[in-house]
């Protein structure tokens, strides 16, 4: 007798979801810290398994950054690292103390935004087990290059202003950028520390 055929899950199909990959995840039996990125944000989440499906129990979103005084792009790592930082306090108010990284199909590369935001949740005092060397240094995080870049071209005003008039058009200029960064990170922790 032929086996018959069978159908691949509906998400599998249509290449949303590796189940192989989630199984692993859950059978941590550890919140999962699901990070997702569009070309403009960035969202973390903490969520565990219930009965009828993903609960959902903490998330950050860097369009919530405005909030805390971030003028700049929300989809960059400075502002992962701050989105990951928010919803790690945030979870440590909801009794979360470690968790495990879910990519969902996006590729782990080293020093990328994901990693940043998982950064910013590991140093808001979440357990991560998560190896050094894959994270973005401390200049990357803090948008020091940015600002040391558009420091070397201060003598070239064109290729200044070309190359930094989306923080020029919103009042940003990019030698503040850490300044800003520091600010908005000290917003968060004011308001999520201190509950």
């Amino acid at each position: 007798m032929k086996k018959g055929y069978t159908v691949k899950f509906r998400r599998k199909r249509e290449g949303k979801t590796d189940y192989r990959s989630r199984l692993k995840l859950l059978a941590s039996n550890k919140s999962r810290i699901v990070v997702r990125r569009s070309l403009r944000n960035v969202m973390v989440q903490f969520t565990d398994l219930g009965e009828k499906g993903d609960k959902t129990l903490v998330v950050g979103h860097s369009r919530e950054l405005l909030q805390y005084g971030w003028k700049s792009h929300k989809g960059n790592i400075p502002s992962a690292y701050l989105v990951g930082y928010l919803a790690g306090l945030k979870a440590k108010k909801e009794g979360i103390k470690d968790g495990v990284l879910d990519l969902g199909l996006s590729k782990a590369v080293k020093g990328s935004s994901f990693f940043s935001a998982i950064k910013g949740v590991i140093d808001a005092g979440i357990n991560v087990n998560c190896s050094k060397e894959i994270l973005p240094d401390e200049d990357t995080i803090k948008g020091k290059k940015i600002a040391d870049y558009a420091k070397s071209l201060s003598n070239n005003k064109d290729l200044y202003s070309k190359q930094f008039s989306n923080y020029l058009k919103i009042g940003l200029k990019p030698e503040d950028f850490t300044k800003n960064f520091e600010e908005a990170k000290k917003k968060i922790i004011d308001k999520w520390q201190h509950r």
